[in-house]
This record gives C-alpha cells, sequence and structure tokens, in this order.
C-alpha cells in the first residue's frame, strides 16, 4: 500500500531533513491527488484538498511525519536574453499575450522550446539560446497557487 501525504511545507519553511526525495518536471508539480513514485521506488498517494503548485525544495508532508523534498527536474528550455530592462519587459508582453508559461528573471526570461516564439522574439531583437536547467514558470493571477487567500 502506497504511503499518503495530505500537506506539504514550504521549502523556506522546512527544518528537518527529508526522509526522500522525488524528482518532477514543472508540469508534474501541479498537484491534487497523484501517485507519485519516489526516488528509492516507494509510492506515495498525494491527497490534496486543492491543487497545489510544488517548487524546488518543497516537501510533502507523510501521514506519518516524515517528508518528502520536491526536487525541480532539468528541462530543455530557451533562454531569452533582452538588450536591457525595458527590452524585457516588452518580450515579457508578447510573451504573455501568448499565454505561453514564463520563468521571468532580472536579466533573463526562460521558457519551454517553441522554434515559432523563437521566430518571434529573434525578430523584437532577443538574443536566444538553449539550455537544460530546472523551470519554475509564473503561474499567473487566474492559477491555483494552493494559498488560502480568504480574508
Amino acid at each position: 500500500m502506497a504511503l499518503r501525504a495530505t500537506s506539504h511545507v514550504r521549502a523556506n519553511f522546512v527544518v528537518e531533513t527529508p526522509w526522500e526525495f522525488a524528482v518532477l518536471a514543472s508540469f508534474e508539480r501541479h498537484l491534487r491527488r497523484k501517485l507519485l513514485e519516489l526516488n528509492g521506488g516507494a509510492e506515495v498517494l498525494v491527497d490534496f484538498d486543492k491543487p497545489v503548485n510544488l517548487e524546488h525544495g518543497d516537501c510533502l508532508v507523510l501521514e506519518d511525519g516524515r517528508l518528502v523534498e520536491i526536487i525541480a527536474a532539468e528541462e530543455d528550455l530557451m533562454e531569452v536574453i533582452p538588450r536591457d530592462a525595458l527590452h524585457l519587459a516588452t518580450l515579457a508582453w508578447h510573451i504573455g499575450n501568448r499565454h505561453l508559461e514564463a520563468q521571468i528573471e532580472r536579466a533573463r526570461i526562460v521558457m519551454r522550446r517553441d522554434h515559432v516564439i523563437a521566430h518571434m522574439l529573434e525578430h523584437q531583437g532577443a538574443t536566444l539560446r538553449e539550455v537544460r536547467e530546472p523551470f519554475s514558470p509564473e503561474h499567473g493571477a487566474y492559477h491555483a497557487h494552493g494559498q488560502n487567500h480568504e480574508h
């Protein structure tokens, strides 16, 4: 029988060493109810009340109190390098206007590889580079974050 996790803790609140870990791509880290296989082969049934976006370092809390760390898998991505801050904002607008997942940072935007979008961004003056790294895209104002915003 699989272990069960009904809650999680954010990375900055983890105070003990996790028992085990699972490596998940960005799209796999959006969970509500799913059976996960851990690195050592054990299985955990994630059974949250609401969908949650787990980030690198967050932990599932098993019913017996043990923690399972979530590791962001490396993914094949495209790095979008702007000329300056204003150019970054313009490129982010074009990407957002197409409702594409993007990880927006101070000096670059990281997104999934897409040759059509790459062509559009190059025409906007961006420098592009293929990278392989963990991906943590922004989820937008209307995407569930697993946080309680009731007042």
